[in-house]
């Protein structure tokens, strides 16, 4: 855990550079941006001395400076160790690293952070409080759940991030997602994946062994098995997609074989509100799943 926090402190500081918080309007002292006066605006609202150097009528916005809970999950179940010979990386380890590490942004940012099931907390300690509470279910499964989110109470307008490969069946993940989202919590699934689990790069004579159950098959060639296997992973995700506009909840793809940067960066803007189209979308010409362009 020692050297995850460590990264996840490097990603952050990588993806803070430029960026300032989650910036939006509403009542507050701090001064955010001007914009061009509208027809519902109240005339109090105008800034007469911006106004005066243009042609245009300017209202001044202050920033929200409201500080708001963002409640994490991330799955700890052991098939989420799984790492194939095209990472360098496991999903645990690279979903610990993304959680810890959007930790870091958003305490910076003014917001109080917490594991679901736990308390949430601001300031200097509040990333390494998260990190201890998650090496707590790390080394307690009895704590640390299986691969579905708890059914945790949580207050309403606060978000909950939550960190899996979400391969789930649907009608078991369905429930928790709901019992979350009808407490008013705005929610964010980051599916971490290996590339394999995507692509099924086997040839030949393979053995596959469950890590949750420890069964396993034998398949003569592994690689008659591609086509059905991404059909089959493409309507899950279907599947999941469409349970998520139902809640307006976003998707984020992430590959271990692509850097966190790039899905640290992606989720600030989800988090931040500068996304609202939440869809899937593969990208031209290749079999991978880039972690910032898998959704717009």
């Amino acid at each position: 855990m020692p050297s995850l926090l460590v990264a996840a402190r490097r990603v952050s500081h990588t993806v803070a550079h430029g960026i300032h918080g989650r910036h939006r309007r509403g009542p507050g002292e701090t001064f955010w941006q001007f914009r061009h006066f509208e027809d519902s605006d109240a005339a109090e609202t105008i800034d007469w001395r911006r106004s005066a150097s243009s042609d245009h009528l300017y209202v001044r916005e202050r920033e929200w400076e409201a500080a708001h809970t963002a409640w994490m999950w991330v799955d700890l179940s052991l098939s989420m160790a799984f790492r194939s010979h095209l990472s360098d990386t496991s999903k645990i380890d690279r979903a610990i690293v993304l959680a810890l590490s959007m930790g870091e942004l958003l305490v910076q940012g003014g917001e109080r952070i917490g594991i679901m099931g736990g308390r949430a907390r601001t300031g200097k300690t509040a990333v390494t409080k998260l990190a201890l509470s998650i090496a707590r279910r790390v080394n307690d499964p009895a704590i640390g759940g299986g691969s579905l989110p708890p059914a945790a109470a949580l207050g309403a307008f606060s978000e909950c991030v939550l960190f899996s490969d979400f391969l789930e069946p649907i009608e078991d993940l369905a429930p928790r997602l709901e019992q979350l989202a009808v407490q008013g919590v705005r929610g964010h699934l980051i599916q971490v994946l290996d590339p394999a689990e995507e692509t099924l790069p086997y040839q030949g004579r393979t053995e596959f062994t469950s890590a949750e159950t420890g069964e396993r098959m034998t398949a003569g060639r592994a690689e008659t098995l591609r086509e059905r296997y991404k059909e089959r992973l493409g309507e899950h995700r279907q599947q999941l997609l469409e349970l998520l506009r139902r809640l307006e909840w976003s998707l984020l793809v992430h590959h271990t074989d692509h850097r966190p940067e790039e899905a640290l960066l992606a989720l600030h803007g989800r988090l931040a509100g500068l996304e609202h189209d939440y869809r899937y979308r593969p990208p031209a010409e290749s079999t991978k799943t880039d972690s910032a362009g898998s959704a717009p």
